[in-house]
């Protein structure tokens, strides 16, 4: 008797400058063992690295990768039209430096099946190959890095407030009108609270895993957390109720930390003590970080303060004033930033 043959799926992919790691998460997808038809739908931005021509030699390759323009370079803008055009009732959200482990395709949409959820993530699972890399990635993946997500950490099988990336049903996704294009980060927590609010469930299960190749320099790093505080502070400025209260800590951390220096220049010793209590704490999980090697943590002693501050301080400029037009800079080339 042969074997049933999988669902028909689409995987979209907004790629922007991805040079470095395109090739990896088109062939991740590519040889994946799926029975089912697939499609992989590349929305392409401006790009002003090799991108493109990369795409271009993968296409040429497999008939099963689709590229589209998307102009605007925007990702909620890429995901949106890759929506439009995929031919699928499954969706399956992929980032160009991300890669899904063996199995992610047949076990998602299994799991996205068995559970009658609209939306169904695993876990982030963040490597890095430099010291710097590897100690954001060990930021990532522990409480004390940024928070306690069940999709960084890991956890139990259940229901979920968000999810990484995403395996979706398609008619979820055109209940909902898809991503909010308004929104620039934080496009996934959005989408699965408008999901929830129709009653689809959203689904965290430990079965799935996703590499993510998360940022190698501390500026680039400061950029995109800097963003992801703005647009965080933004929406949880719109949607109080829904937000966790993990999303209060990094700005409750920066404004301690600015009060107590308020004080030290008013002539108050005391007031370094938050400081210097903080960076204490920074030391004490440096030194004892397991899995980094020496230069990993010490490189930590950067990576913890900057994740921490820079998205502390743009959520409270977000929160106060709203996001407005704040993008995440740290993929753009040099071009693209004037």
């Amino acid at each position: 008797m042969a074997a049933k043959k999988h669902p028909a799926v689409s995987v979209i992919m907004p790629v922007l400058n991805e040079e470095a790691h395109l090739a990896d998460a088109v062939d991740s997808i590519l040889r994946q063992e799926y029975s089912g038809n697939l499609e992989l739908i590349l929305a392409l931005g401006p790009s002003k690295d090799n991108t493109d021509r990369i795409a271009q030699q993968l296409a040429a390759q497999d008939s099963r990768i689709v590229l589209m323009p998307n102009p605007k370079g925007l990702t909620t803008v890429g995901l949106n039209a890759a929506i439009a055009k995929a031919k699928h009732d499954f969706v399956v959200r992929i980032d160009a430096h991300s890669e899904p482990a063996p199995g992610y395709l047949e076990n998602g949409i299994r799991i996205l099946q068995q559970q009658n959820a609209d939306l169904v993530g695993g876990i982030m699972a963040a490597k890095g190959k430099t010291a710097f890399q590897q100690a954001v990635a060990w930021a990532y993946t522990s409480r004390f890095g940024i928070g306690g997500a069940s999709y960084h950490v890991g956890g139990q099988a259940g229901e979920a407030e968000s999810a990484y990336l995403g395996i979706f049903r398609k008619s979820a996704l055109e209940r909902v009108g898809g991503y909010d294009e308004t929104i620039i980060r934080g496009e996934d927590w959005d989408l699965a609270q408008r999901i929830k609010a129709t009653s689809g469930l959203v689904w965290f299960s430990p079965e799935l895993s996703v590499t993510y190749w998360p940022r190698a320099k501390a500026q680039t790093l400061a950029k995109q957390f800097f963003s992801t505080g703005v647009w965080r502070g933004d929406l949880t400025r719109r949607n109080t109720a829904t937000a966790s209260k993990r999303y209060f800590l990094p700005p409750l951390l920066v404004a301690v930390i600015a009060a107590g220096l308020v004080q030290l220049l008013l002539g108050n010793n005391l007031g370094i003590l938050p400081l210097a209590g903080y960076l204490s704490a920074v030391a004490a999980l440096a030194t004892t970080a397991s899995g980094l090697s020496v230069a990993g943590r010490l490189a930590l002693l950067r990576v913890l303060p900057i994740m921490h501050l820079a998205w502390g301080f743009g959520f409270w400029l977000g929160f106060v004033r709203g996001a407005a037009k704040t993008v995440d800079r740290s993929r753009m080339s040099k071009d693209q930033l004037k």
